[in-house]
């Protein structure tokens, strides 16, 4: 049975980004944040995001209507406890994840599935937090920008039925994108390669290689990337590298390749998140 409503708990960039898509793809979508001003700025970002796809043509405004009809905003689960299927999209720490499953599983009915979009974290562990719904706990792990990238990473965790397993694929082509499995191992597939390499270009750039552009340049013109590593990590939240290092780290035996720079950490530290916070590795202009 196809999707008709997904619940999307966090309003992030990431959340904002899942809702657009579903709703822009003929899904009901509501965002669930307790924080007002995020539920805000999903609205304003949602509102931008559409009037530019008209603008450019790659929407006609019939279909910009039928979305911006599509996309609903609430404060409580309980809210939006009529969705079929819910994302959780909150921010890269395990306790808040187990927290947010626990809420999921009371708010939501027994047969809805419950995705998250962790980047890193164990889905067997999560759905350790709620052993009665663990068949229905699995791994959905969307690019950003969401609307623009096509994978979505599915993982199984260890009790993931194969019912929740199909039912994701399905809904992920359903969406535009093209579902790929991966493992459940500490940072999966994406970014047990990625991490480590923007880890090395902050080696590189610590030890005196040379200066981020310069190295941003390399990797572009020598190796063919679309964005150089360290402005990847800048686009990506230093914060949330620095997050997904650690859960690799302490998921992957400690090994020192997944622990992360501290030139890294100190930016961090610093509150220079990248493009977020306006200045990361390089400086932004806000706005």
């Amino acid at each position: 049975m196809a999707v008709q409503k997904i619940a999307v708990i966090g309003g992030g960039t990431m959340g904002s980004g899942i809702a657009l898509t579903a709703a822009t793809h003929g899904i009901q979508s509501v965002i669930v944040d307790i924080h007002e001003e995020q539920l805000t700025r999903a609205q304003a970002y949602h509102a931008k995001q559409i009037a530019r796809s008209i603008q450019k043509e790659r929407m006609s405004e019939t279909d910009g209507k039928a979305a911006t009809k599509n996309l609903s905003y609430v404060s409580s689960m309980e809210d939006a406890n009529d969705a079929d299927w819910v994302v959780e999209a909150a921010t890269e720490n395990v306790a808040i994840k187990k927290s947010i499953f626990k809420s999921m599983e009371r708010a939501f009915g027994p047969t809805t599935v419950l995705a998250t979009n962790t980047s890193s974290i164990s889905i067997t562990d999560l759905a350790s937090a709620i052993p009665d719904a663990s068949h229905r706990v699995i791994g959905m792990h969307f690019f950003n920008p969401v609307p623009i990238m096509k994978l979505v990473e599915v993982i199984q965790g260890k009790k993931t039925s194969e019912e929740t397993t199909n039912a994701t694929l399905a809904l992920s082509k359903s969406m535009g994108k093209i579902p790929v499995p991966a493992h459940d191992f500490a940072g999966f597939v994406s970014n047990r390669v990625l991490m480590p390499m923007i880890n090395e270009a902050f080696h590189a750039w610590t030890d005196g290689v040379a200066e981020p552009k310069d190295i941003d340049s390399i990797m572009k013109l020598g190796c063919a990337f679309p964005m150089g590593p360290l402005r990847l990590a800048d686009y990506i939240g230093l914060d949330v590298c620095r997050d997904i290092m650690m859960v690799m780290y302490n998921g992957l035996e400690e090994n020192p390749k997944y622990l992360p720079n501290q030139k890294l950490v100190a930016l961090v530290e610093a509150g220079h998140l990248g493009d977020k916070s306006g200045q990361g590795v390089y400086e932004y202009e806000k706005g």
